[in-house]
């Protein structure tokens, strides 16, 4: 009977003909699966409600979302949920509805603005909130305002969108171990996620320089390893702390914390994944109970001084952060720490980390030694596939699945093992070769706390990831049978993200090109016209102060010897369409300066290239001084 109420309206209100998707007004991100836009716009009122079926609990919670955001930013009272009736649906009203249509599974929707009423329907409520997304991003920007922007006209263009998701696990990671992020960061994070349709908050709680979650079988934990002293420089040249040195930076979660950040993600259709990082990466877990390792000392929470030396395919430690695989304690210790884990997380995996593992120290140590004569181990790699293999059952017997860093394939894999790629593609392709699933998270395209451009005007950074990379990022690598892909992620890690500032500026736009790319059919993405959306959503992210990077408009510099061995530079820029103007004479360059066309020989004297972006007569980047004497080591690196 519902249904075909709503049919018959539909038949009544639906008086303008759709036409063929062509309105560069409307910059909906990740850009839905279909699209079509038709004359007129829909108004909100004062007096317009959010309406939505009674009896579900889950799609009144969405309702109650909708109104309150409309609500603050209008300045209107919304009043939401109102349940459906017929007498509501003509007077520009918003109304949510579940139905059946197979085609949109779990989370897809379907939205049709009309002028004088919103439908919003899906399967389920996750589906009529993301539905609630892209509804939000048709109105003005203004309505990311959290107060009244007044004199606002409150419309949104009519359309008619099917839209639902291309993968299941659509994945953002926070490090909060580097530094810490307050509970109300965290709900700031998942509030800004959503927004983008992401599912999965993957949340890395330990590591070296800090352990984050309340344990309370093992109080020093938090109270040793959740602190360490500040540091103001660059990360990796800190000074190591001493002994008598406050130890007042870090901060963690209580289990009540947690709780209330999982329930508050699971409003939000987001399940949370917690990470223990374990066997390396564990220099706060043995700042607080030393005697889990296999080299006894004394240790501290790293405070981000460097102590590792990176090889190209391993890494060597000058201090032994990694638990001990051969002592039956830390079996204990696990399994105790997975119990409470695994009772705070309803999520069904929970991840080991296993990255990253310095074994230098354990091929030194008797007990390591005689745990290889035992069990008939052949190198290091089979010592943590050992290790792992113990953690899986350790997890397997809390009700949850293990999933791991592609380390965890060197060794053997343990036997139900799911595997997060992140040294490229090749850890899913091998992990679903194996006929384990994976979730891909490549560094070199969705690690967005990279360097989004050039080096000299970029905070520093491990490597570099442009947004047109990422925008190419496909969670399907070729050689994968597509049904172990559980999905894609991205990831922020937080050596030099100290702050939700910084935290931000790194997100945002990249992280909308993982969404987009996890979201949205591989044929609808276009360059071009992301640029354009991303532009729109810079303004609604300039209405609710957020910070992001416009380094997608600043130039890039490519410097090589020619034959006469002079030296070239070549400017490039992500966005098309810019006007590059530059100086060799240490002048600032402005829109009367000439405008670079093509590589150039740069003057044997000259000490830097200043370059700065303009569009339509407008600076629209920074101005960037490239020194000369930094080019010349580029090309000759090059050259090499």
């Amino acid at each position: 009977m519902k249904n075909t109420t709503i049919a018959l309206l539909l038949l009544i209100l639906s008086a303008d003909l759709y036409c063929q998707e062509n309105n560069h007004s409307i910059a909906i991100i990740p850009i839905p699966v279909h699209m079509q836009t038709a004359k007129g716009n829909f108004t909100l009122k004062n007096n317009s409600l959010v309406l939505c079926v009674p009896g579900d609990a889950d799609a009144k919670r969405v309702a109650g979302f909708l109104s309150a955001k409309l609500s603050a930013a209008t300045g209107y009272n919304i009043i939401a949920p109102i349940h459906l009736k017929k007498i509501y649906t003509s007077n520009n009203n918003i109304i949510l509805d579940i139905i059946n249509d197979p085609s949109l599974g779990d989370e897809g929707y379907n939205l049709q603005v009309l002028t004088n009423t919103v439908f919003i329907r899906a399967n389920k409520a996750a589906g009529l909130f993301y539905g609630m997304q892209s509804l939000l991003q048709l109105f003005p920007k203004e309505i990311e305002s959290d107060k009244a922007a007044g004199n606002i006209a409150w419309t949104a263009p009519a359309v008619s969108i099917t839209d639902y998701p291309r993968v299941g696990w659509r994945g953002m990671m926070l490090d909060v171990s580097r530094h810490f992020f307050t509970k109300a960061e965290v709900q700031s994070f998942i509030d800004n996620i959503v927004k983008y349709k992401f599912n999965v908050f993957h949340w890395h709680l330990t590591d070296d320089q800090g352990w984050r979650i309340e344990i309370k079988s093992y109080p020093k934990l938090t109270s040793i390893g959740a602190w360490r002293p500040q540091r103001y420089g660059a990360w990796g040249n800190a000074k190591a702390p001493t002994e008598d040195e406050p130890k007042t930076y870090g901060g963690f979660y209580t289990q009540e914390d947690i709780k209330e950040l999982v329930q508050y993600a699971k409003d939000r259709f987001v399940n949370v994944l917690p990470e223990i990082d374990i066997p390396g990466h564990s220099m706060a877990a043995i700042a607080s109970y030393p005697e889990l390792s296999c080299t006894p000392g004394t240790y501290h929470v790293n405070a981000g001084e460097e102590f590792q030396e990176w090889l190209d395919n391993s890494n060597r430690a000058g201090i032994d952060n990694t638990l001990c695989p051969a002592n039956k304690n830390v079996y204990v210790f696990l399994d105790k720490v997975f119990t409470e884990v695994a009772q705070l997380f309803p999520f069904g995996y929970i991840h080991m980390g296993g990255d990253e593992t310095a074994k230098n120290f354990w091929e030194k140590s008797d007990a390591i030694k005689a745990l290889v004569q035992k069990e008939g181990l052949k190198d290091m790699n089979e010592v943590q596939s050992y290790f792992v293999k113990r953690v899986e059952k350790i997890i397997q017997s809390k009700g949850k699945q293990l999933m791991g860093w592609d380390e965890i394939l060197e060794g053997g894999l343990a036997p139900q093992a799911s595997v997060m790629s992140w040294r490229g593609l090749k850890g899913g392709i091998e992990a679903a070769k194996q006929g384990h699933h994976a979730v891909i998270a490549p560094w070199d395209y969705t690690y967005v706390d990279l360097m989004q451009g050039d080096a000299i005007a970029e905070p520093p950074e491990f490597g570099t990831l442009m947004l047109n990379t990422a925008y190419t990022f496909d969670p399907f690598p070729e050689g994968a049978d597509p049904k172990y892909i559980l999905g894609g992620e991205g990831c922020l890690w937080g050596e030099h993200n100290t702050n939700v500032r910084m935290a931000n500026y790194l997100l945002w736009p990249r992280t909308m090109a993982v969404a987009e790319s996890v979201w949205s059919p591989k044929e609808r993405k276009n360059w071009p016209d992301f640029i354009g959306r991303i532009e729109k959503h810079f303004e609604r992210l300039d209405i609710a102060k957020i910070k992001y990077a416009r380094s997608m408009y600043n130039p890039i510099f490519k410097a090589s010897l020619n034959e006469n061995n002079q030296l070239l530079v070549e400017i490039v820029t992500e966005v098309p369409g810019l006007a590059v103007h530059y100086s060799f004479d240490e002048t600032n360059p402005d829109e009367f300066y000439p405008v670079y066309e093509k590589p150039m020989v740069v003057p044997p004297d000259a000490l830097h290239v200043k370059v700065i972006s303009y569009r339509g007569g407008k600076p629209i980047g920074i101005q960037m001084n490239m020194p000369v004497e930094e080019l010349v080591k580029r090309a000759k690196s090059k050259k090499k």
